[in-house]
């Protein structure tokens, strides 16, 4: 599997036109097997002067009577190519990856991946920073997310309900399993969070100590 690390920095030239090609991201469909390419980035000469794609529109419409025509591609860490009908000058020019976007990634990707190797021992030592970020982090795996909330559960005290209480989930299962992580919280703290302001509360308070409502019985 090539990486946003060591795919973005290699150089791949067009055999057609002898322009520098352009990393892409690869469609999610091969059109010609329907399967995937491989690889998630592709080489792709965008050059319009290029002789393949000067020539291709033609071809296409003589061949399969299409407004279509060709550009010329090639996968990461190979020279296997490839040409890949487009329908217009435009096609690819909105999926050219950039070099910052992509270490940018790679960052979050490598935080995640760090974050899952200290859940292992995180319910032990109860160290929930890791457990809570990635709850909280949508790049993450959906499985390792759930791991995380019930290390949450468990060990994380009321600082985590805000964080949680604040983010957008994607997901409305998480969503929901979220909320059972901040119960449980309150729960086991005696808290319970004023219906007027929010903040948090005794669970045995009458009145809110921030807001100075009325509580009545939990």
């Amino acid at each position: 599997m090539f990486t946003a690390a060591n795919v973005i920095d290699e150089v791949h030239t067009c055999p057609n036109c002898g322009q520098k090609m352009t990393c892409c991201q690869a469609p999610p469909i091969h059109v010609g097997d329907g399967l995937g390419w491989g690889s998630e980035y592709l080489f792709i000469c965008l050059n319009d002067d290029c002789p393949l794609f000067v020539r291709g529109w033609q071809h296409c419409e003589n061949d399969y009577g299409h407004c279509a025509s060709y550009r010329y591609m090639e996968l990461p860490g190979s020279k296997e190519s490839n040409v890949m009908m487009v329908a217009s000058k435009d096609a690819f020019t909105g999926s050219v990856v950039d070099k910052k976007e992509l270490a940018a990634q790679d960052k979050r990707q490598k935080k995640i991946a760090e974050a899952v190797a200290d859940l292992s021992g995180a319910e032990a030592a109860g160290n929930f920073p890791p457990a809570l970020y990635l709850t909280c982090e949508e790049a993450a795996n959906r499985d390792d997310r759930r791991r995380a909330m019930a290390i949450l559960a468990k060990i994380a005290g009321p600082e985590i309900i805000d964080p949680i209480r604040n983010h957008k989930f994607r997901d409305p299962a998480l969503e929901a399993e979220a909320g059972l992580i901040i119960k449980s919280v309150l729960e086991r703290h005696y808290l319970r969070e004023c219906p007027h302001c929010g903040e948090l509360v005794k669970m045995q308070a009458k009145k809110c100590k921030h807001c100075g409502s009325e509580l009545g019985d939990h």
